[in-house]
């Protein structure tokens, strides 16, 4: 009889945790099992792996095959290492390695955040120059216009000063020459 090592469903609907077995290779999924070797439930974070490396190792000897998911699994629990003779990688290791990948992701995310954030600003810089230069060629423009109103303004009122001016100096004749004349005849008399 072909013995395997794998996964037994179990929970509820939607909720599944797994059983690992040892069963009849013929059997299905759910069936019947020979012995259980361990339990693992992939919902919880990190997932939880509970295996029994004495009963996995007599199974692996006795020439059960393990499908790829409880492989992966046997080598979480290091079964599958003193199985086959290869020395398992320390568990510190493995964590830092994790660290040191996710250390890189972040830092590459915030790099290409930088990159994208110094492009708006650049963007905003360059438009916020551009509006400068309008604002300082509008008012540049309203500044000639008034200058030139205040210039015009002032030679009117220099014309209508002067025309004042004449116009009095012409009047101040008139009434001094009568004057003049009264003045004459006190002198006179």
């Amino acid at each position: 009889m072909a013995v395997k090592l794998r996964l037994m469903r179990m929970g509820k609907k939607k909720q599944p945790t797994y059983r690992v077995v040892a069963a009849d290779a013929r059997s299905p999924r759910d069936g019947r099992f020979i012995e259980i070797v361990g339990f693992y439930d992939p919902r919880r974070d990190p997932s939880v792996v509970k295996i029994d490396n004495d009963k996995a190792l007599r199974w692996l000897r006795d020439g059960a095959k393990p499908t790829e998911r409880v492989e992966k699994l046997l080598k979480i629990s290091g079964a599958w290492e003193e199985f086959s003779g290869e020395p398992p990688p320390p568990a510190v290791t493995r964590i830092a390695d994790a660290a040191s990948d996710a250390a890189e992701a972040v830092a590459d995310k915030v790099t290409d955040a930088a990159e994208v954030v110094a492009d708006k600003v650049a963007d905003v810089a360059d438009a916020v120059a551009d509006k400068a230069e309008d604002v300082a060629e509008a008012v540049a423009d309203v500044a000639a216009t008034a200058a030139d109103s205040v210039a015009d303004a002032a030679e009117e009122v220099a014309d209508s000063t002067d025309d004042a001016a004449e116009a009095t100096d012409t009047s101040d004749e008139g009434a001094d020459t009568p004057a003049d004349d009264t003045d004459d005849s006190k002198e006179t008399a």
